[in-house]
């Protein structure tokens, strides 16, 4: 078994930190939904302002939402444009899901993978 990219989020801002929270990232709902990542799902975080990367878990939020909790709030501030990358199993490449944002937290363009190659979505 190889791991694969199986979903990617490109360009979330983050809204909020909680450092007293008991950790993970919050997500919107709906990008989850869109993303196929499930709630404690476990997630690379990329912040491509500071160049940090972590492992953490997804939890559900509000409408436009991203927030950094526990210790995930000390790698990043409040309007950092971050990744979110899941990973899967299997023997080969069966596809990835990338999610475009724009800087309100909102989809403005989709990519399945197959195969290597980039399908427009929407």
């Amino acid at each position: 078994m190889r791991r694969y990219v199986r979903a990617k989020i490109h360009g979330l801002r983050v809204t909020q930190s909680a450092l007293r929270y008991h950790g993970s990232v919050g997500v919107d709902e709906e990008l989850l939904k869109a993303a196929d990542i499930d709630h404690f799902e476990q997630v690379d975080v990329v912040n491509l302002n500071t160049g940090d990367r972590w492992q953490t878990y997804a939890i559900p939020a509000g409408k436009g939402q991203f927030c950094l909790n526990g210790g995930s709030a000390r790698l990043g501030c409040v309007g950092d444009e971050c990744l979110i990358i899941v990973y899967g199993y299997s023997e080969r490449f069966e596809g990835a899901r990338v999610l475009m944002l724009g800087a309100e937290n909102e989809v403005i363009d989709s990519f399945d993978y197959k195969d290597g190659v980039p399908g427009h979505k929407s």
